[in-house]
């Protein structure tokens, strides 16, 4: 993915068959989608792909075992063979971990584990293990670390984990190599209508100031939490389909939570399920469903919140943790489907929806990363009747995600030329300056910002750690793109502002 390519062949098309607004998991891989069909597909994001939701998650690929137990069995089906489904598209960003829920209660082991085997029941030949009942010995040598006084045992079960923002650049790149085109930092500003249907839409490119007007058959709206602004620019006058709930993540050191497992505990205060579990040598530990008001790229981590999660912890480990454990905190928004007389967010829906307008903008929202992949199918097979395409069958349920060899291979020529390049963003971490070069180059890494927090983990993973690298990657992005000093000042500074809410005081 090149940006000046993207630009010009923008330039170039005079009528695009679907654009799509938002670059999150849904938009992303609706783009996926319908650039394999062969449609010609624009998709624009505001930010950085995968900036807000997407890149916040628990980082898990999973069924859902908490609809189950709220009786959403066909949501957990969908979700289960979508789980499997993204398992084998994607192996190098996705892979099996095993969890144990503990028991403190003898009952408490087979109470769960008929749930828990219902759910292997239901995954049929896309289980990932089988479900098995622990006793306390096994429980103690799964999670060292869980406490230890009345545990009666465990159940151990399976599920999916994966890199969030690391998939939402893949796709991008996947999107990119179908012939779509792909346009970060540009937004929406305007919907074109004649009679009455959408036949564009304008946008401002952030980066060059510049506005486009551009023509299309049909136009999809995937922003997520977003999803209401560009309904009213469809029509002023539309209610809210969006009801946002705030979730945050702690991540500790892997010294405070050890064990060959991640750990779920099967009921919080509030009914909710919660979770420890191991991602990129750290733990991180979420999350919390907290009704907000306010729709931000930059949502802030609530002090309630983490307090929530850091007892929650506690009851459950041998190690407590306090403040000054937390390396990172993050807080992400999900667009849950507004349902009227609820004000419970944890109990809207996690199903996604997807709405026609009288002037054909498709709207697509809700669900989760897991059955994003559906999710963008029925919204292509929607906009290519609304926009009187012809109809072309999806190939996603088994089209391979990224290009790691490329990316590989071009990283490893760089530190073969030049050492320079095996030069480390920080000393304790693997991310190199090759990294950030492919970034640039390959990856429309525009701040310091999407190559800390999207291109590496570094913001999720060690906020300190991230912005101790601050500098140190700017100049490295200034040295590939040209840019002067009074940029990397700027960008270091906006980086600044960014990740001290990472933080924890």
């Amino acid at each position: 993915m090149n940006r000046n390519y993207m630009q010009q062949q923008l330039n170039e098309t005079a009528e695009w068959d679907m654009v799509i607004i938002g670059g999150g998991a849904t938009g992303l891989g609706t783009a996926v989608d319908a650039a394999t069909r062969g449609y010609k597909t624009l998709l624009l994001e505001q930010a950085d792909f995968g900036k807000g939701t997407s890149s916040r998650s628990t980082k898990l690929v999973h069924g859902g075992v908490r609809y189950l137990a709220q009786g959403n069995v066909k949501l957990v089906m969908e979700a289960l063979k979508e789980r499997g489904r993204l398992l084998k598209n994607a192996p190098h960003l996705t892979f099996v971990q095993p969890f144990i829920v503990p028991a403190y209660r003898w009952w408490e082991k087979y109470y769960y584990a008929i749930g828990l085997r219902m759910y292997d029941l239901l995954s049929g030949s896309w289980s990932l293990g089988k479900t098995k009942v622990l006793n306390r010995a096994e429980t103690i040598e799964w999670l060292p670390s869980v406490r230890r006084d009345q545990l009666s045992g465990g159940i151990l079960y399976y599920d999916g984990q994966f890199d969030d923002s690391r998939l939402c650049v893949e796709l991008a790149v996947t999107a990119a190599r179908q012939k779509a085109i792909l346009l970060n930092y540009c937004r929406v500003t305007q919907l074109q209508h004649s009679n009455g249907k959408i036949v564009g839409l304008t946008f401002t490119d952030q980066i060059s100031g510049k506005d486009h007007t551009i023509q299309s058959k049909v136009v999809i709206n995937a922003t997520g939490v977003f999803t209401d602004a560009i309904l009213q620019l469809d029509d002023a006058n539309r209610h809210r389909m969006v009801t946002p709930s705030q979730g945050i993540h702690l991540v500790v050191s892997a010294d405070l939570f050890q064990g060959k497992a991640a750990m779920m505990i099967p009921k919080t205060d509030d009914g909710r399920v919660l979770f420890a579990v191991p991602w990129m040598g750290k733990v991180l530990l979420g999350t919390t469903d907290t009704a907000v008001e306010n729709i931000e790229l930059e949502p802030k981590p609530l002090e309630s919140e983490t307090q929530y999660i850091i007892a929650h912890f506690n009851r459950y480990s041998l190690k407590p943790i306090s403040n000054s454990d937390v390396l990172s905190v993050y807080a992400g928004l999900r667009p849950l489907v507004t349902q009227e007389g609820n004000g419970n967010t944890a109990m809207l829906s996690r199903d996604h929806t997807l709405l026609i307008a009288a002037s054909g903008l498709i709207t697509i929202t809700g669900g989760k990363w897991t059955t994003y992949r559906k999710m963008a199918q029925d919204a292509v097979d929607n906009a290519a009747f609304v926009g009187k395409l012809e109809k072309q069958l999806c190939v996603t349920t088994t089209f391979p995600i990224g290009d790691p060899a490329h990316r590989l291979q071009k990283i490893t020529d760089w530190c073969e030329e030049d050492p320079a390049y095996h030069e480390l963003i920080h000393p304790a971490y693997p991310y190199t300056r090759a990294e950030i070069k492919y970034a640039v180059q390959h990856e429309l890494a525009v701040t310091i910002e999407d190559i800390l927090a999207r291109r590496t983990r570094l913001l999720f993973l060690d906020a300190r750690a991230a912005l101790q690298s601050a500098e140190r990657v700017a100049a490295w992005m200034a040295a590939e793109s040209g840019f002067d000093d009074q940029w990397q000042q700027e960008q270091i500074k906006q980086f600044e502002n960014v990740a001290r809410h990472y933080l924890i005081n």
